[in-house]
């Protein structure tokens, strides 16, 4: 293991590695997330309920993955886990998946909201602005502002894991604090008893918004269900992205006690924070404007009830900050799954090289090139449905390998335990795997496609596999 990491730097502290939990969870999903849901389910208690669930099974998947990370505090994560409990195919369809849709498409999708909410300072780089057209394909400011992030940031990380950990810590910092601080401003001067007390009428029963024809209609059964589910879709992704501190475990000080610890502190502050944030948009906007807010920019809404005409702009600021945090958490962690594939055999051998820096630059780089080349596609958005179902797939692999490995390995050093085992990590793979096969049933020509790149990587992974023999 110290062989494996000899040249990686334990250079990250608890706080930073919460920091990194909290940094890449919040994005811009709960700026705009809560008008989808309120249109799917059309319910203050659901809206609600919907968040605190979210927020609570990511919490077990954090406690769960904690056992997995003191067991092997090294670089690559999620990956090393999958191969200790399975095998390398498995690994490899994960990596695969990885570095094909679920970082880098988080990577485009986030560097896209940053440029869409910096258009509201600098109009010139909205995504209304094409540079460029030829045949289907535009080319607009927005997407080269997105790239251009993700590549300085990428640039950052490459020069030493020291720089990007400072950035994170002090964007996450200034992140919660104007979160909280909008929560409070919203809570003490934006809210209005008529509006919470009228949200408050008749909380449970359910309704679907029909952008058609602007009417909501009830909702019960198996409507609610499949409103359900959708709805999580957007909570689940805005509260992923969680698993990234067990990417960089090599660098991180005494892993087997801080890569645990800030699973935990960093999806509890988060879930704290999305839930008190949903409370305080009940409070000050009625619950059809939650729904029909305008391309769901519901914080926007709310800080225009709180501000006046400021809280636009004082909105975009906070979105852009919170996103280019999330993307340097997100590119700092994602080159360090490609380089543990690299030594083993499994990704471009020169992913396992670090530089001067001792740093992956080169799976830095390669990440920067495929998350800015969907950005240029324009279709990241797409990708939601499929990024989630995947990563539910892998979350519910990965917390039942706690249970293969007691078999397997009954006797090795487990300096921490998953909390509430088996009954909470068992609640979770139920949890998550009816969510996942309600999305494949309900949403399958987006889920469907998810599975059928993640299955996809299987002939590769022998044809790779064939050439090295």
């Amino acid at each position: 293991m110290q062989d494996e990491n000899q040249n990686l730097k334990r250079e990250l502290g608890l706080l930073d590695g919460t920091m990194l939990v909290v940094g890449s969870m919040i994005g811009s999903g709960i700026f705009i997330v809560s008008a989808d849901i309120a249109r799917q389910v059309g319910s203050t208690a659901w809206l609600l309920l919907i968040w605190l669930f979210s927020g609570l099974i990511t919490v077990i998947a954090a406690v769960s993955y904690g056992e997995l990370s003191a067991m092997f505090p090294k670089a690559g994560g999620q990956y090393v886990y999958l191969k200790e409990a399975y095998n390398k195919l498995i690994a490899f369809l994960y990596g695969w998946s990885f570095f094909g849709v679920i970082q880098t498409g988080t990577i485009a999708a986030v560097g896209v909201a940053f440029s869409k909410f910096a258009a509201y300072l600098v109009p010139f780089v909205s995504d209304e602005n094409v540079l460029y057209e030829i045949g289907s394909f535009k080319l607009n400011a927005a997407q080269l502002v997105s790239i251009f992030t993700i590549i300085l940031l990428t640039y950052i990380n490459s020069r030493g894991v020291k720089n990007g950990k400072m950035l994170q810590t002090v964007l996450t910092i200034i992140k919660i604090a104007s979160l909280i601080g909008l929560i409070i401003f919203g809570l003490t001067m934006g809210a209005k008893a008529e509006i919470w007390n009228a949200n408050w009428t008749d909380v449970w029963a359910t309704k679907s918004f029909n952008a058609a024809t602007g009417d909501w209609l009830p909702i019960s059964g198996t409507a609610l269900i499949t409103g359900i589910s959708a709805a999580m879709v957007g909570s689940l992704f805005s509260s992923d992205a969680w698993n990234g501190v067990t990417f960089i475990a090599g660098e991180i000080k005494n892993p087997q006690r801080n890569v645990g610890l800030s699973l935990f502190l960093g999806t509890f502050i988060v879930t704290f924070i999305y839930v008190l944030a949903n409370v305080m948009y009940v409070a000050v906007i009625p619950l059809e404007e939650i729904a029909t807010a305008k391309s769901d920019r519901v914080a926007v809404v709310a800080a225009n009830y709180i501000f006046g005409n400021i809280g636009t702009l004082i909105i975009a600021i906070m979105i852009m900050i919170s996103t280019f945090a999330c993307n340097n958490g997100l590119i700092m962690a994602g080159a360090r799954v490609y380089y543990t594939m690299a030594k083993d055999g499994l990704f471009f051998k020169k992913a396992a090289h670090l530089n001067e820096f001792s740093v992956p630059a080169w799976a830095l780089w390669a990440q920067c090139i495929w998350a800015s080349a969907l950005c240029l596609t324009g279709k990241y958005g797409d990708l939601l449905d499929f990024v989630v179902i995947i990563v539910l797939i892998f979350y519910i692999l990965t917390i039942y390998g706690i249970f293969i490995l007691r078999k397997k390995q009954p006797d090795a050093e487990r300096p921490y335990k998953a909390i509430g085992y088996p009954l909470l990590p068992l609640f979770y793979i139920v949890v998550a795997s009816a969510i996942s096969i309600s999305l494949l049933i309900t949403k399958f020509s987006t889920c469907g496609w998810g599975v059928l790149i993640m299955l996809a990587g299987i002939p590769v992974y022998y044809i790779t596999k064939g050439k090295e023999q």
